[in-house]
């Protein structure tokens, strides 16, 4: 059994990875490994910064192979924003819908064939004495006129999958799953582990 310490106190965040890298391999979260007392300032300009900078943190505090990702909403008119200040967009402690709000003032008049966007997860994995390596995946759509559906979080409700027609927050989660940006970068990420 391989076991992985990920970069995150997120219980919820390390089953998921785990369920989607499937048996044979185990991840646990940097509490669980003795290192829930770090908090990595996210200062980076690229999802690649911030992952391989959470990832050599804690895996220098346990010592042991570690996952980190970083992951965000690009929207084309915006030039790449909000990118890696995603979460925080509309502030430090912003909600997601303070964060969908800021977001829609800023597309407000933009026709939507000019809303293309995409979500971006980098996964970064360091083990000790060895270089870090970094996968990443995306998931492209566009930003809807206005949110719709209720599940999922974060921009989930303005994110439109035109080969659904739908948004994020109005798929079934295992269809979610399939084509999230997560699920694309722990793809390659496996892919790299097996072979």
């Amino acid at each position: 059994m391989n076991t992985f310490v990920l970069a995150s106190k997120n219980k919820h965040k390390a089953d998921e990875i785990k369920t989607i890298l499937g048996g044979g391999f185990d991840v646990i979260t940097q509490t669980e490994a003795g290192a829930g007392d770090i908090s990595v300032v996210e200062d980076g300009t690229t999802f690649e910064e911030n992952a391989v900078k959470k990832a050599e943190t804690i895996m220098r505090a346990t010592g042991k192979p570690t996952i980190a990702d970083d992951s965000g909403l690009c929207v084309d008119f915006l030039g790449g924003a909000p990118g890696v200040y995603t979460a925080r967009y509309a502030g430090e402690h912003a909600t997601d819908q303070e964060n969908i709000e800021k977001l829609m003032t800023a597309l407000n008049g933009v026709t939507f064939d000019k809303r293309g966007a995409r979500f971006v997860c980098v996964i970064a994995f360091s083990r000790p004495g060895e270089k870090t390596v970094t996968f990443r995946g995306e998931c492209d759509g566009f930003i809807s006129l206005k949110p719709m559906g209720n599940g999922g979080f974060g921009y989930d409700p303005v994110f439109y999958v035109e080969r659904y027609d739908k948004t994020m927050a109005e798929l079934e989660p295992h269809i979610k799953n399939a084509l999230s940006h997560r699920f694309s970068a722990l793809k390659k990420f496996k892919e790299y582990l097996t072979d």
